[in-house]
């Protein structure tokens, strides 16, 4: 069971989450939902199209991005999440930054998806306080410069021994295993090979005893491997996403909500 606020799932099928930018400079979608109205309009669909959870980021982590301000970031999501005051699915906030996280929990999100694995100064004791979900991601470097030179010796050791020290640093903070999520980073620090030495081993993450969530969406691993410019990466995203659930991810973080979840359905129904 994945505890998410007052929600819970069962986990007994996989969780669509859908993503929010209230960006203008996301890879995929930066400068489409900027204003609050059209953002909420945009997350009321994809609710639609039927999201489990909802993912409202307001900066940027595609590689080069540069950093924003707590308050600007603070500008863009809140109104966003007031917005959504009522609606039927858990809000996740997209932020790296504790007052963020904060104030978008106090305004209703109940789950942290957090880049930097809660390692920010006082961002544990933000989570542990409040009754939130959190999914804790590897990433190596920061964005502006994690897709420069990534290199590791072992990358499925080295990002498992990393989630496993967060993991552990979550639940010494007070934070309840069933409300943790781990997400490899997929892209955050990665080369092409690196990202399929990941997708190929995701299963072996489930040894850490919590959901794993597995982000591929339209990201430029899938246009290296098609040739597909972002916006024609809809079916590769789709494929992605099955195959992450099919190597053991619990919740898959995407775009194209409609088109995942059709996909999905039919994978449950022929897999019951």
């Amino acid at each position: 069971m994945f505890h998410c606020g007052k929600f819970q799932f069962d986990l007994s099928r996989p969780i669509v989450m859908g993503i929010v930018n209230v960006t203008p400079d996301s890879f995929s979608d930066g400068g489409r939902y900027t204003s609050t109205a059209a953002a909420i309009a945009h997350a009321r669909q994809l609710i639609q199209d039927g999201a489990d959870i909802l993912d409202i980021g307001g900066e940027s982590t595609r590689p080069g991005a540069a950093s924003v301000s707590e308050q600007q970031e603070l500008e863009r999501v809140l109104p966003v999440i007031e917005g959504l005051r009522g609606i039927t699915v858990p809000i996740s906030i997209d932020s790296c930054k504790p007052q963020v996280m904060r104030a978008a929990l106090a305004a209703g999100a109940c789950m942290v998806n957090d880049v930097n694995a809660l390692q920010g100064e006082g961002a544990l004791e933000v989570v542990a306080q409040s009754h939130a979900a959190v999914c804790l991601m590897h990433k190596q470097g920061d964005p502006h410069n994690m897709q420069q030179q990534p290199h590791y010796q072992n990358v499925m050791e080295e990002v498992y021994v990393f989630l496993r020290e967060r993991v552990a640093a979550a639940e010494a903070a007070g934070i309840a295993r069933e409300r943790i999520v781990i997400d490899p980073g997929f892209g955050f620090g990665k080369t092409l090979a690196h990202n399929l030495d990941l997708l190929r081993g995701l299963e072996s993450f489930r040894a850490l005893g919590v959901p794993v969530l597995a982000g591929m969406s339209r990201k430029s691993m899938l246009g290296a491997i098609t040739g597909r410019e972002v916006g024609e990466r809809v079916a590769a995203s789709v494929a992605a996403a099955l195959l992450a659930v099919q190597r053991g991810a619990a919740i898959v973080r995407v775009h194209d909500v409609r088109e995942t979840v059709d996909a999905l359905r039919i994978w449950q129904v022929v897999n019951e």
